[in-house]
């Protein structure tokens, strides 16, 4: 099962792709696909271009505890991650902000304009699958404002 974020709107896609979700979600569990790709990084989260093609980047990500992805947007892209392993945190932002905690084998999905921050808020690594649709993972960076949400 996966969530869609109420402020999550997916671009309209090619109908013979998968949705990102099932995309991440099958490459987390074909492991062999990407474990020769992982490791830790003790400065910051590690990532790695496991796939490419003309629709879609696949991320492999880990995550030690403490790590985090600053809150961000993903400009015009769409896509999808799942936790492969470990326990990640998503803070949704608009004008508050929305925390969801993320186990192995949940998923959330973005679209343009979707503002968040990822975090390893546990006290294991961990591991998440992502999948960049209509462009690259590029990342916006903003600022949380109490009045007035997110601020670029």
């Amino acid at each position: 099962m996966f969530a869609v974020p109420e402020n999550s709107v997916v671009l309209p896609e090619n109908s013979a792709l998968l949705h990102p979700v099932r995309v991440a979600l099958s490459w987390a569990t074909d492991r062999d696909r990407w474990k020769h790709l992982l490791r830790y990084d003790p400065e910051e989260r590690f990532s790695a271009l496991v796939d490419k093609t003309d629709d879609q980047e696949i991320w492999l990500m880990s995550w030690l505890p403490g790590q985090t992805a600053s809150l961000h947007d993903h400009d015009h892209t769409s896509g999808a991650f799942t936790v492969v392993s470990g326990l990640l945190t998503e803070v949704v932002t608009t004008k508050i902000q929305v925390v969801h905690s993320l186990h192995a084998g949940q998923s959330r999905v973005w679209g343009p304009g979707y503002v968040h921050q990822v975090r390893n808020d546990g006290v294991d690594p961990a591991v998440s699958i992502h999948v960049y649709r209509h462009g690259t993972r590029a990342m916006t960076p903003y600022r949380y404002d109490p009045v007035n949400g997110p601020v670029r």
